[in-house]
Formats: C-alpha cells, structure tokens, sequence
C-alpha cells in the first residue's frame, strides 16, 4: 500500500512540476490579455503564484520524502 501511494505522489508531483516548469513558456509576459482570465489574473505575480506554486511546493514535498526516507533505510541497516 504504502508503494501505491509513492507512485501516486510521484505522478501528481511530477504533473504539478511539470506544469510549473512550462508556465513561463505557455503565457506571453509582455500581453495581459493572455493570462487575466486564468486563475490567479489578471496581475501577473498571482497567475505565476497560483500555476507554478502548487509546482515549487510538490519539488520541495518529493526531495524531503526522499531524503527521508533513505535516512530512515539508512538508520535500519546500522540497527541489524
């Protein structure tokens, strides 16, 4: 189950991650009109915060569930 839920993370991280990497190339900076109407508009810096942040988020989450759990494995080979 708790493999299932792994790949489960990874998959959702990595669209969120995905998707926050292409932003930037999707929108047209110099022209609101491209980017008012979308969630966060029509200011640039809410567009950015609300399409890239769940992204930022997800790479920050991965990396400490990572990190984690090889310090975890780690810590179990020394205790045998």
């Amino acid at each position: 189950m708790k493999r299932v839920l792994w790949v489960l993370a990874f998959v959702v991280g990595g669209f969120f991650i995905v998707r926050a990497l292409m932003e930037p190339f999707v929108i047209d900076f110099s022209d609101p009109s491209t980017y008012e109407t979308d969630w966060g508009g029509p200011s640039l810096f809410g567009v950015l915060l609300v399409h890239m942040g769940p992204g930022v988020l997800a790479a920050a989450l991965l990396v400490w569930g990572v990190r984690r759990a090889g310090r975890k494995k780690a810590e179990d080979r020394v205790l045998d």
